[in-house]
């Protein structure tokens, strides 16, 4: 299972490793420099990405189910790699799309398909719960260190290597690639091929998740990605208008995905049970509402960090959370409903960098993108109120 890990690892990268960078790569490449400009192609850019992982994670997914983990996870890989690289040297705005697009699209592979090999193999619904909040460090920790890494990696080769702005905004992108392919090979070496073993831990009761369930359930992944769209985006843009280089974005970023790693180790952790974990739903979105609404509101740096802290910490909790009871249904289609989970958190995400970009410093309302998406989320928060009995029927839950 370490290679799984490996794999969302290398994956998660690549993708935060980009978003420091962006706002200074679209600037060299399409000549924008007006704030609007910036934020628009930021935004849109980041959308491409994560729009391309719902259309693919729900196929890929599929395809899993019928062929097996480990060829899907290689050829996500491999192809995440080749497209990175692609991303890394084009000269023309269009191909920055492609580039963009492609990249999400093979990295659509990864994360379903790691849930679904995780629930082939569980014999327990801790072990189970444990493995998938390993997986969710492993891709917490990804995004911890390539925000930092990109903004790092640009700094170093522009000042210790005396590389030109357009090398050394190639150079963390490059490094993304390299970790990909190394990804790759340990999956061909490590990741064993063998067929499924049978499902322990679902019983027949628990492949029956009221479809009631199921959809507040992609509510809530669609929802808690589009907030943290909204407020990844805001930050890069932010921080850009600040007057702040892409290291300081990144060691910005990077605090929040610590956060959100901490957050994940201790819902699933063994102090725990599993069971009670539908019980955080609630309260990880009030939390991030007030999170969202403190960040729009606040000037100083101290109280920034509070905010921060709220929204990285509630979308810490609600992911694995929804994603770990969604992944309790068919076992001959795990990979299938994992598909759609993921790909409703990243229309989330798409719509919510979009949104995060367009709605940035309007001037009727400065901050709209991010209050817009607090009223989302306390929508979803009122539509979910009794998602946990409907998890866990009380009759089931007294025995």
């Amino acid at each position: 299972m370490s290679t799984v890990l490996i794999a969302m690892f290398a994956i998660t990268v690549g993708y935060g490793v980009a978003l420091p960078i962006l706002p200074f790569l679209i600037e060299q490449i399409a000549g924008e420099s007006t704030p609007q400009a910036l934020s628009w192609h930021t935004g849109l850019l980041t959308g491409a990405y994560i729009i391309a992982i719902f259309v693919g994670a729900p196929v890929w997914g599929r395809i899993s189910d019928r062929y097996g983990r480990k060829p899907i996870i290689l050829v996500g890989l491999l192809g995440f790699a080749a497209t990175t690289a692609f991303f890394a040297v084009t000269e023309s705005l269009p191909l920055l799309y492609l580039g963009r697009f492609l990249a999400g699209l093979f990295a659509a592979a990864i994360t379903p398909v790691a849930y679904a090999l995780i629930g082939d193999y569980a014999p327990s619904k801790e072990w189970r719960a444990h493995r998938f909040a390993l997986i969710n460090i492993a891709g917490t920790a990804g995004f911890f260190i390539g925000p930092l890494l990109g903004g790092l990696a640009v700094r170093v080769a522009g000042r210790l290597w005396a590389l030109p702005p357009d090398r050394s905004l190639a150079m963390p992108l490059l490094t993304a690639t390299g970790l990909a392919v190394i990804a790759a090979v340990l999956v061909v070496i490590l990741l064993p091929s063998g067929t499924r073993r049978e499902n322990l831990d679902v019983t027949h009761d628990a492949a029956r998740i009221e479809r009631r369930a199921m959809l507040r359930l992609l509510a809530i992944a669609l929802v808690t990605a589009l907030a943290i769209g909204v407020f990844e985006v805001g930050l890069a843009l932010r921080g850009k208008v600040l007057g702040l280089d892409a290291a300081h974005i990144g060691i910005m970023f990077a605090e929040c995905s610590l956060v959100m790693a901490v957050v994940q180790a201790l819902v699933f952790s063994p102090l725990i049970k599993p069971e009670f974990t539908r019980w955080f739903v609630a309260p990880g979105l009030a939390t991030l509402a007030i999170g969202l609404v403190i960040v729009s509101l606040v000037s100083t740096s101290v109280l920034m960090s509070v905010a921060v802290a709220l929204v990285a910490a509630s979308a810490g909790m609600l992911s694995p959370v929804a994603t770990y009871w969604a992944s309790f249904g068919i076992p001959t289609s795990q990979g299938a409903q994992l598909g759609r989970m993921t790909a409703a958190a990243s229309l989330g995400q798409a719509l919510g960098s979009v949104a995060g970009g367009a709605l940035f410093n309007l001037p009727i309302l400065p901050d709209a993108n991010l209050l817009l998406a607090a009223l989302l989320v306390l929508a979803t928060l009122l539509a979910c109120i009794r998602l946990p009995r409907l998890l866990v029927p009380e009759q089931a839950a007294s025995q």
